[in-house]
């Protein structure tokens, strides 16, 4: 899939059927994480693949944004290293993960916010990384309006050499 065409089209995923997804795209999208540029190289992230079903719905319980991870086949969690640019980082290579994740037919979505802390313990982060963001993957389980998006129109968004001046 052209990368265009991936960013146009991906949609968060938040229902997902039960079918496990192959080794091989999971091994594709973590290395399009590890690949995505960062601050002065310094490659902040940690990214932990979570398989075993019992562990996925214990994320799911634990990270009140994202109760719908409990249903996924996998996981990804993503802790950084504190930093000026870790979240920065992180972010550029989540965003990697799920554009490679939708062009390989995994769906997949960004789940953060409070209680990131309380999964520590249960994957054994360690206590000086910041986790970030659990991205669950799966087949999405009903059809997904490929590009069905409701955004601003360009001319809202994106100005031209100074801000008002339209972009045309």
């Amino acid at each position: 899939m052209d990368v265009f065409d991936a960013v146009k089209t991906v949609l968060a995923t938040r229902q997902y059927k039960p079918d496990p997804v192959p080794d091989a795209a999971i091994r594709k999208i973590v290395e399009a994480g590890r690949l995505t540029g960062s601050a002065s190289n310094r490659q902040p992230w940690h990214f932990i693949v979570v398989t075993e079903p019992d562990t996925i719905k214990e994320l799911g319980r634990l990270v009140t944004t994202g109760p719908y991870i409990a249903q996924a086949p996998a996981a990804i969690v993503v802790a950084t290293e504190p930093s000026s640019w870790g979240l920065s980082d992180a972010s550029r290579a989540i965003q990697s993960m799920v554009l490679t994740a939708w062009s390989e037919g995994v769906g997949s979505n960004w789940a953060g916010g409070p209680g990131m802390n309380q999964i520590k313990p249960l994957l054994g982060i360690p206590d000086e990384l910041d986790v970030v963001a659990v991205i669950p993957l799966g087949s999405p389980a009903t059809p997904s309006g490929r590009g069905s998006k409701n955004r601003k129109p360009l001319g809202e968004v994106a100005h031209r050499e100074r801000f008002g001046e339209p972009f045309e």
